[in-house]
C-alpha cells in the first residue's frame, strides 16, 4: 500500500468520507438512501473523470457485503464479461452478491453491452457502468431500461481543496514539514480542473519532484509537475460536442470574447482545426446570412488561409473569423425559409414546372406552350415583371423568407415589400 498512488491510498472507505455529489448522497438524497437500506439496483454512472464514480462502486459492495468485480471496457471483451458472470454465478450459490463493475462501459459494442442483459434481468449481478460519455447516445436502449442513471458532476474548487488537505496530510508522514502556500493550492486545483484524482497525482508528482532538503511546494514546481495542462477535451465525445456548442452558442449570441475564449480552449486541446472552420462556415449562413454577407467569405477565406499556413498561424485566421461572426448583425432568416421551402418540396415531389417557366428549345416544345406568358424580367422597369409566378400551378405562393430589420437584411425587406407592392397594384389593375 505505501507504493500505491495516493489517490488509491486515500480512496474513500465511509459514505460520508465522500467529497463532491452532494445532490446524490447528501442527507436524505436518492443514492444515499439506496445504499444505506441496501436495495441497490443496476445502474450507470454518467460524470467527468475523477469525480467518485469508481469509488461510489465499492462502497455500495462494502455496504451491502457484496463481491466487487471490476471490468474495464477498454482492455476486456467477451471473455472477460463471462468470467465476471461465472464468478457471480459461483457468488449465488453463497448467497453473496456480485456488483459487476464496468469502467467506460460507453466503449463497448452493442453485442458486449447486451451480453449483460439476461444476467441483469434475473439478478445474477447488480450492473454498475461508468461513463464519461452521455449515456443516451453511448448505451443501447435495453441497457439503458435497466438501469437507472445518475449524473456526477466535477468536484467544485472548494471539495478539491478538501482532498488536497487530505493529500498534504497523508505526505506529511515521510515529509512532515512539507508545507504549501495557499497560492500554490490554488493553482494545484484549477490544473485540476474538477478531477479529485488528478489533484493528489498532481500533488504526488509534484512533492515527487522537490529537492531534499526543500519542504515549500513552488508555483514553479507545481507547473513542471503539470506540464501543458490538459485540457478537459475529447474529439468527438461528449466534451467535444459541448465545447462546440458553446462555441456556436457565444458567436451566435454576439459575444466574440466567450467565442474567441472556446476557440482556444478547443484548440488547445488538440481539436481539429479545420472542424472549427468549417462550424464558422456553417454559422455564417446559419445565424447571420444576409444580414452580413461578407461573413459567408470572412469564413471561407478563414478556412482558405488555414489551409495555406498550417498551424499556429492559421490559427490567427480563425479567430478573426470568429471576431468577426461574433459582431456581425444575426439573421436565421435564410435558415428557417430553406426549412420550410424543404418541407413543401417533401409534400410534393412531383409537382410540374409550370409551361412558361420550361425552356423551349425546340419547334414541337414552342408549340406544346412552353415559355409561352414566361416575361423576362430584365425587360421591365426595375428589373421585376410584376404578377408573374414561379412556384407549380397547383401550389399557392409562399412567403418562406422572412427578412429581418438588422444589417443589409434590413434593405433587402424594404426590397421585397416594394415589389410585392407592385405585383399587388399589377393585380389590381
Amino acid at each position: 500500500m505505501n507504493n500505491a498512488p495516493l489517490a488509491y491510498r486515500l480512496r474513500p472507505e465511509q459514505l460520508n468520507d465522500v467529497i463532491g455529489q452532494d445532490h446524490l448522497i447528501g442527507k436524505d438524497k436518492p443514492l444515499r438512501r439506496l445504499i444505506e437500506s441496501g436495495r441497490i439496483h443496476s445502474m450507470i454512472f454518467w460524470g467527468p473523470s475523477g469525480c467518485g464514480k469508481t469509488t461510489l462502486a465499492q462502497l455500495m459492495a462494502t455496504y451491502i457485503d457484496a463481491e466487487f468485480y471490476p471490468v474495464s471496457a477498454v482492455q476486456s471483451g467477451v471473455k472477460e464479461i463471462r468470467q465476471a458472470i461465472t464468478t457471480a454465478q459461483a457468488n449465488l450459490i453463497e448467497n453473496k452478491q456480485t456488483i459487476v463493475f464496468v469502467d467506460e462501459v460507453h466503449r463497448f459494442n452493442k453485442a458486449q453491452q447486451d451480453a449483460f442483459l439476461p444476467y441483469i434481468e434475473d439478478a445474477t449481478i447488480i450492473f454498475i457502468g461508468a461513463s464519461t460519455e452521455n449515456p443516451s447516445f453511448e448505451l443501447n436502449g435495453a441497457l439503458l431500461s435497466r438501469c437507472r442513471v445518475f449524473t456526477l458532476k466535477p468536484i467544485d474548487d472548494e471539495g478539491l481543496l478538501d482532498v488536497l488537505a487530505k493529500g498534504i496530510e497523508s505526505l506529511k508522514a515521510g515529509k512532515p514539514d512539507l508545507f504549501l502556500s495557499a497560492s500554490v493550492q490554488k493553482l494545484v486545483v484549477q490544473q485540476a480542473q474538477g478531477d479529485a484524482r488528478r489533484v493528489l497525482n498532481l500533488l504526488e508528482l509534484s512533492v515527487d519532484c522537490m529537492d531534499d532538503g526543500v519542504n515549500e511546494l513552488t508555483s514553479e514546481q507545481v507547473s513542471l509537475a503539470a506540464g501543458v495542462a490538459l485540457q478537459n477535451f475529447d474529439k468527438g465525445g461528449d466534451q467535444f460536442y459541448q465545447q462546440i456548442s458553446a462555441f456556436h452558442k457565444s458567436i451566435r449570441g454576439s459575444d466574440p470574447n466567450a467565442g474567441l475564449y472556446w476557440l482556444a480552449r478547443m484548440l488547445l486541446a488538440g481539436c481539429d482545426p479545420f472542424y472549427l472552420a468549417r462550424r464558422l462556415t456553417v454559422i455564417a449562413s446559419e445565424d447571420i446570412g444576409n444580414a452580413d454577407p461578407r461573413a459567408l467569405t470572412v469564413a471561407i477565406d478563414a478556412w482558405d488561409a488555414l489551409r495555406r499556413l498550417g498551424q499556429p498561424e492559421g490559427e490567427l485566421a480563425l479567430a478573426q473569423a470568429t471576431t468577426y461572426l461574433a459582431s456581425a448583425p444575426k439573421s436565421n432568416a435564410s435558415y428557417k425559409a430553406f426549412k420550410l421551402a424543404k418541407t413543401d418540396a417533401l409534400n410534393t415531389p412531383s409537382a410540374d414546372v409550370p409551361l412558361h417557366l420550361r425552356n423551349a428549345v425546340t419547334q414541337l416544345q414552342k408549340k406544346m406552350g412552353f415559355k409561352q406568358d414566361y416575361h423576362y424580367a430584365h425587360d421591365h422597369a426595375d428589373g421585376y415583371s410584376p404578377g408573374q409566378r414561379y412556384f407549380p400551378d397547383n401550389m399557392a405562393d409562399k412567403n418562406y423568407y422572412q427578412p429581418v430589420d438588422r444589417g443589409l437584411e434590413s434593405k433587402i425587406a424594404a426590397r421585397l415589400h416594394y415589389l410585392k407592392q407592385l405585383d399587388y397594384n399589377k393585380h389590381k389593375g
